[in-house]
């Protein structure tokens, strides 16, 4: 069988056009474009006006771009897009700085102090994060503070003296100040307005571009919880974390107006503040709040083969991951077995790998392996094949040895770099960990008998059949998989 290619190093010009069209973060880096009747070159996030097709030109880099003779963009900033030479050999080092900073480190610290940490001058720290985040170090440090105020104040019943100190206030007086200022009214005032939730659980409103059909999407999940970490059950999703030395529980269901995800988070161990932003965006990756139904439907919409589909789910997502690499491992496991064979798999590699629980919550017993849990460990004996315990094993040591981190962006070519990860389980973990949404794994049995009526196509055909559907084939799939309930266990995890 002839192996579809991960992506082409430049997407045919009307997909570009189409990402373009609908602005999405996920396309920025992927390439360029130059407009013909201003001389200008842009990234396809630009928030200027999209100009029209005739005028376009696309490119894989900003390198062709001014090779061409187009100047870059003083609004979009196509030098600190995703890829490029500016933001590879900076945005590590903001991505340090701001875990730095979640941390604290300007709450009791001078921001030369942090630079130095970095091995940057003051200056410099300051530019970059002005090219990366749009604000400066300080500001960024001053709005985490207040948004975990605020949190603390609204959803728990800590004195507001704890909360203050909690959320990096040096002094009560600029505790009370900062919260004035944003909100008009004293910490008091504010706490009388919101009912505290007990036991320390905290909850945020997750929003979304409506429609979003999130028992769809629940639906799926509840196939393929992972055993003693995650359930779903009664319009509810929950799980267990473990993120920066906490360990606690997520409820997330759908908010009483239907316009939002709510999510309570309940510390259960460790110590500090929830890692609320952290958790709000693995959150978000997972339930796939920041897709725009509308692009996806403009190209998608009017397909003969996948219309009629997303017309009956029109508020179709992609399910994500919480953590990349859990999915990774469940995408191993479930190669070549069902849907309900690779949830007994992995339910045994957690029983033996996993963090138990002093009190088990309900169903939840577990914490998920860690990689050098996985990395360390023996899985004789739990059914799993030798060449799939030997491909977990080289997963989870290079996420051990840093050399693959499930970060958006990731090539896939450090995924089949792997020994015995191929092209489907790399579109898969593609799709789903790292939040790409024209993945395609076009090698996926279920996606082929959907395609052929029932009569399996091949995988080359499928892959050409699909091309119109770029730069959403992500969706398409899903439409494929889920709405046609073929996905019994065929093929696919």
């Amino acid at each position: 069988m002839n192996q579809q290619p991960p992506y082409s190093p430049l997407p045919e010009a009307d997909i570009c056009y189409r990402a373009m069209q609908a602005k999405d973060a996920r396309f920025d880096g992927r390439f360029f474009v130059c407009v013909t009747s201003t001389g200008i070159y842009c990234r396809p996030v630009c928030p200027a006006q999209v100009p029209r097709r005739a005028h376009c030109r696309f490119v894989p880099s900003a390198a062709a771009a001014e090779a061409a003779g187009f100047r870059s963009c003083l609004r979009c900033r196509p030098e600190s897009a995703p890829g490029t030479p500016a933001w590879s050999g900076t945005a590590a080092v903001v991505s340090r700085a701001l875990r730095l900073i979640e941390a604290g480190a300007l709450d009791n610290g001078r921001l030369e102090t942090l630079a130095t940490r970095l091995g940057l001058g003051e200056r410099q720290l300051r530019r970059l994060f002005m090219t990366h985040i749009g604000a400066g170090p300080q500001a960024v440090a001053a709005n985490r503070r207040l948004l975990t105020a605020k949190q603390l104040i609204s959803d728990t019943d800590m004195p507001l003296a704890d909360v203050a100190f909690a959320a990096g206030y040096r002094s009560l007086r600029r505790f009370n100040d900062a919260i004035l200022a944003a909100y008009g009214m004293p910490p008091g005032a504010l706490r009388r307005t919101a009912t505290p939730l007990p036991g320390g659980s905290i909850r945020i409103r997750l929003g979304f571009r409506p429609p979003y059909d999130f028992a769809h999407l629940l639906g799926y999940l509840r196939d393929r919880a992972l055993p003693g970490v995650e359930q779903v059950d009664a319009g509810h999703y929950r799980r267990l974390f473990c993120l920066d030395a906490t360990q606690g529980l997520i409820d997330v269901s759908l908010a009483s107006d239907g316009r939002a995800l709510e999510a309570r988070i309940t510390p259960l161990a460790g110590g500090g503040i929830l890692p609320v932003r952290q958790l709000a965006a693995r959150l978000r990756r997972l339930f796939d709040l920041d897709a725009d139904p509308d692009a996806v439907r403009n190209v998608l919409g009017d397909d003969p083969l996948i219309g009629p589909r997303l017309a009956r789910v029109p508020g179709l997502r992609v399910p994500g991951a919480f953590d990349g690499f859990e999915l990774a491992v469940r995408a191993v496991l479930g190669q070549q077995v069902s849907v309900r064979g690779a949830t007994t798999l992995t339910g045994r590699l957690i029983a033996r790998l996993g963090t138990p629980l002093a009190t088990p919550v309900g169903g939840l017993t577990h914490h998920f392996p860690t990689a050098a849990a996985l990395a360390a460990g023996s899985l004789e004996g739990l059914g799993i094949t030798g060449q799939r315990i030997r491909t977990l094993q080289h997963l989870a040591q290079a996420v051990v040895d840093g050399t693959l981190d499930f970060s958006p962006g990731t090539a896939l070519a450090s995924l089949t770099s792997l020994p015995g990860i191929g092209d489907w389980t790399a579109h898969y973990i593609a799709l789903r960990a790292l939040g790409e949404p024209d993945a395609f794994p076009a090698a996926d049995l279920g996606l082929r008998k959907a395609a052929g009526q029932g009569t399996p196509v091949s995988a080359r055909y499928l892959a050409q059949l699909a091309e119109p559907w770029r730069p959403w084939r992500g969706y398409a799939a899903l439409a494929l998989w889920s709405i046609e309930r073929i996905a019994s266990g065929d093929d696919h995890v």
